[in-house]
């Protein structure tokens, strides 16, 4: 096979990956929670179903890293996807073997398990990106993928709503997991069929990012030089002497913004079932007009970078984050459950692409390898934190009034990034 079409194999493989995972992500990962609090889950179990992933990338990144160091990355993110997806098929299992609580303390577990090898892939999966699509066309790979990812999720959605309203309770929660398992086989099957890419010269590096084969391989060589006990070289290797100056305020700002992201997020099923009473369509429905005005303002990104700096973009994205737990806490009905999720839809859809784009615009380009793991380290540490934090919340004032102190303080977060941002 020449150069030309293997490059054409892996863009469609890649595209099929990013299809069938926008179906595990439309399906099992975004009604698990529901499904949680249907079978009685309290806040703090809900929360860690998302602070638990984030602890095991937090103690698991850095071994991971160097254990994949001499091995060929398609093949380990290939494997670990394959392994983080096995989890998926356990879960339509459940309803058979345990009662309500076994259920939702073995999602806890299931949901641990899926993290471990999915770090691998989260690790990989950029540096096999670069491996198989040259420089010049990832551009352009990235955005087809972002589509197909919207779209697939969008239709994934309604039709678990479907699903869950024309199917008894829980065959029907059965089958959206089935739906999702079988988008996450498929999304694994495409990734076995990348191949690396010719190219040359090869890409410029820009740390952990699409082009960081090289950088990254580099780092880790740095690490095992590191001598035991030396605090001045580790300092050294992770440049901690950044923070002392303006991305130093700046991560701390990422981070209180994904402390109260998170801190609601757990309340957030709770009040769609116990509260407002929601049905399964009309969260199903909910979610799909999400996801619907994810994609379409992401068709304008383009058109508002070119109009507004990443910094406008990303503080009012921040500021606008308050609004969904802020509706959600008003709402006495699917009316404002509505209105909530296309306005989401639109701050998410900003949110996601301006955070990413400022800091590359903050963080300098030659440390840019140091500010992707400050970066990561403040995301997950934010995640751990508010995942752990809200249900405590919604447990003193009540789900709702939670709500409304957690938009309160995603307010405060974005209005930090006017001068930390």
């Amino acid at each position: 096979m020449d150069s030309f079409s293997l490059m054409q194999r892996n863009f469609r493989n890649l595209y099929a990956d990013a299809f069938w995972f926008g179906v595990l992500s439309g399906t099992t990962v975004a009604f698990l929670a529901i499904f949680a609090a249907r079978l009685g889950a309290s806040s703090f179990q809900i929360g860690l179903l998302t602070a638990g992933p984030a602890l095991v990338n937090l103690a698991v990144s850095l071994p991971a890293a160097r254990w994949m160091e001499r091995r060929s990355l398609i093949e380990v993110s290939f494997w670990s996807a394959v392994l983080s997806r096995v989890g998926y098929f356990a879960l339509i299992l459940l309803p058979w073997i345990f009662n309500q609580h076994g259920q939702v303390r073995s999602m806890i577990w299931i949901t641990l398990y899926i993290s471990l090898p999915a770090t691998l892939w989260v690790i990989g999966f950029n540096a096999l990106f670069a491996e198989a699509v040259p420089s010049q066309y990832r551009a352009e790979v990235v955005g087809k993928r972002n589509a197909l990812l919207a779209i697939s999720m969008t239709i994934a959605t309604l039709l678990s709503g479907l699903l869950l309203e024309r199917i008894t309770f829980p065959l029907n929660y059965q089958a959206v997991f089935g739906l999702g398992a079988l988008g996450a086989a498929l999304s694994a099957y495409h990734l076995a069929l990348l191949r690396s890419a010719p190219r040359s010269p090869p890409p410029r590096t820009n740390g952990f990012g699409l082009g960081g084969v090289a950088q990254f391989r580099s780092l880790l060589r740095k690490v095992e030089q590191l001598p035991l006990g030396g605090g001045t070289a580790l300092r050294s290797f992770l440049h901690l002497d950044l923070l002392r100056g303006r991305l130093g305020s700046f991560m701390a700002a990422y981070l209180l913004v994904y402390t109260f992201q998170y801190l609601c997020i757990p309340i957030f099923p709770l009040v769609y079932v116990a509260d407002l009473k929601l049905s399964d369509g009309m969260i199903s429905l909910g979610s799909g007009l999400f996801y619907a005005m994810m994609f379409l303002v992401s068709l304008r990104l383009k058109w508002l970078a070119a109009r507004f700096s990443h910094h406008q973009l990303l503080t009012a994205a921040a500021i606008g984050l308050a609004s969904y737990p802020l509706i959600m806490g008003l709402a006495r009905g699917p009316g404002l459950y509505l209105v909530g999720s296309i306005t989401g839809g639109v701050v998410y859809a900003v949110l996601s692409a301006s955070l990413v784009n400022r800091l590359m615009e903050v963080v300098p380009e030659q440390e840019r390898a140091a500010g992707m793991a400050f970066h990561n380290l403040a995301l997950n540490l934010g995640i751990l934190a508010g995942s752990l934090t809200g249900p405590l919340l919604g447990g003193w004032l009540g789900n709702q009034e939670g709500l409304m102190l957690g938009a309160g303080l995603r307010l405060f977060a974005g209005l930090l990034m006017i001068w930390w941002g």
